[in-house]
């Protein structure tokens, strides 16, 4: 605001009109809001394990998509538990690669990695094709431990750790 007193004291009325509009122009090429990266709901995933309903979904091209993430945000995190719907079904799965930004250690992904489980964690499938971050490991140890439902098994299948 003192800049617009100064700029009306020592030019015409013109000049102030004029400085108003700039600083009007350049408020609006700022962006305020951050680009969202985070897993929310509805996001589109990729099931990288050998389970039979991840193969047929992908295989159609109608990737699971998010319909709940289990944790007090309410944004996943690598590691956390989504509940995701499937061909018409709603399965659990753990994210296990993400696009986002990601903490120190953490690798980012090309997609949006999900491991399906059933409800007492114990993984679908069989395999996990794609390579899974090593920090997975303390987090899911850490989970298996306050939950009570055995994650250990996600890591135990899969084949490739960065």
């Amino acid at each position: 605001m003192s800049f617009l007193l100064k700029t009306l004291k020592s030019t015409s009325v013109a000049n102030a009109v004029n400085a108003v509009g700039q600083a009007q122009m350049q408020a609006k090429l700022l962006h305020t809001t951050p680009v969202c990266y985070e897993i929310r709901k509805l996001a589109r995933l990729r099931v990288v394990d050998n389970s039979d309903l991840g193969k047929r979904a992908m295989a159609e091209g109608r990737p699971p998509r998010c319909i709940h993430v289990y944790n007090k945000r309410g944004i996943g995190l690598v590691g956390d538990k989504v509940l995701v719907a499937i061909k018409g079904q709603m399965k659990k799965g753990i994210l296990v690669g993400l696009k986002q930004k990601q903490k120190p250690k953490i690798p980012k992904f090309d997609s949006n990695n999900l491991v399906l489980i059933d409800d007492n964690g114990t993984p679908l499938g069989t395999r996990i094709h794609v390579p899974v971050p090593t920090i997975l490991r303390t987090i899911l140890k850490e989970k298996t431990q306050a939950k009570g439902a055995d994650y250990t098994k996600v890591l135990a299948i899969a084949s490739r750790f960065i």
